[in-house]
């Protein structure tokens, strides 16, 4: 039988994990993910480093010794990520030679209080890269108004980037401008830019969620039965439609004479990751947004229970590029129907921030907790 994860690398898309357990690392569990299933890279955030590191048992003994040296909350966070995360870059590191630096990459993010401040980001994304000393890391910034100037200086520095929590095309066009004004800095200034990497993470099923409600709640206004069933029709449609216009963007901003210029120096695509692609509702396949985004020079972080699902029934085809004149039609709907584009994308990228802000109180609550619990100061 024929494994559809591996089907997708003749397409030319990546597989990433969404996910970085540490009992998973430490078992073989991730390893067994890279060599069978051909998974090249992974990714993390603060609701998974919360979910992480408050429910696996394997962090104790680190943590207990964190505290008894009399860490804060925060460097006892920063110390149980950052081993979390040069577990994976080691595993993934033949991952990135084999692919000569295309992939293998393990992303960290900065901390969502930071979303509003572009000097602290870049602070600690300059901490981040020297303290985990890692060449296939990509350090995580939100593509926030704050974030974006960070993400450009810190690629002017040459640091791996994963641009992240981005809804809007508007938003990406934003984002690629940084990675291209960055490397032109960088080429200008005679310094290398082969090795620099670095992905753009358009978030996709959220955008179902939010929009199949605003959805719901216009049909609820209407009493026309025509019109209900022609915002129906829109339901779970937009979240893909929006990827895929978001490719055909990628498509002309790389393959112009300005990339041009940069790709003769070496210099790589920022390539769409396509994150949030598990499922949310039931009624929907629950491998919709996997087997929907497929295409050349794209990455998806698929959670481990998708992983599973594509690997018992995936179907794989070339299908970034179908219906690209129906998925502008569904756009030009939702808004006729009063549903703004620009307004529930950037709802969408608030709501981001504040979810991982949100996970980050819990996990550095749980944190505290413990080292209290054994005397430790604040």
């Amino acid at each position: 039988m024929t494994n559809p994860l591996l089907e997708l690398k003749a397409l030319g898309q990546s597989v990433w994990l969404d996910d970085i357990d540490r009992s998973h690392l430490l078992s073989g569990q991730f390893a067994s993910l890279v060599d069978e299933d051909g998974l090249c890279g992974a990714t993390g955030n603060p609701t998974i480093f919360e979910h992480s590191m408050t429910h696996d048992t394997t962090y104790d003994e680190q943590m207990q010794q964190l505290i008894a040296e009399g860490k804060n909350t925060q460097e006892i966070y920063e110390a149980l990520a950052m081993t979390d995360v040069r577990l994976v870059a080691d595993q993934l590191r033949p991952v990135y030679e084999l692919t000569d630096g295309q992939d293998g990459f393990v992303s960290i993010e900065v901390s969502p209080y930071l979303a509003a401040d572009t000097a602290g980001t870049l602070t600690e994304v300059r901490r981040f890269w020297h303290a985990i000393a890692r060449p296939n890391l990509m350090v995580k910034i939100p593509s926030t108004p704050a974030g974006i100037p960070a993400i450009r200086q810190a690629l002017a520095e040459g640091i791996n980037i994963n641009s992240t929590l981005i809804f809007s095309i508007e938003n990406y066009r934003q984002v690629v401008e940084a990675y291209l004004s960055a490397l032109e800095e960088r080429s200008t200034q005679g310094q290398d830019i082969r090795h620099i990497a670095s992905v753009a993470s358009f978030f996709v099923s959220r955008v179902d969620v939010l929009v199949d409600q605003l959805l719901t709640d216009q049909m609820n206004a209407v009493s026309d039965l025509v019109r209900q069933q022609q915002l129906r029709a829109l339901q779970g449609k937009i979240a893909i439609a929006n990827a895929r216009l978001a490719y055909q963007e990628f498509k002309r901003l790389f393959s112009g004479p300005r990339f041009q210029a940069l790709k003769q120096r070496g210099a790589r695509v920022q390539r769409p990751l396509w994150a949030s692609t598990s499922t949310k509702n039931p009624a929907y396949h629950d491998v919709l947004y996997v087997e929907e985004l497929i295409g050349p020079n794209t990455v998806d972080t698929m959670a481990p229970t998708t992983i599973e699902h594509f690997r018992e029934h995936g179907r794989v085809r070339f299908s970034i590029e179908d219906q690209i004149t129906e998925a502008k039609a569904a756009l030009a709907a939702l808004e006729e129907a009063g549903i703004h584009y620009d307004q529930f994308t950037q709802q969408l990228q608030d709501e981001g921030v504040q979810r991982f802000s949100d996970s980050f109180n819990q996990l550095f609550q749980c944190i505290d907790n413990k080292r209290k619990a054994l005397g430790g100061r604040q």
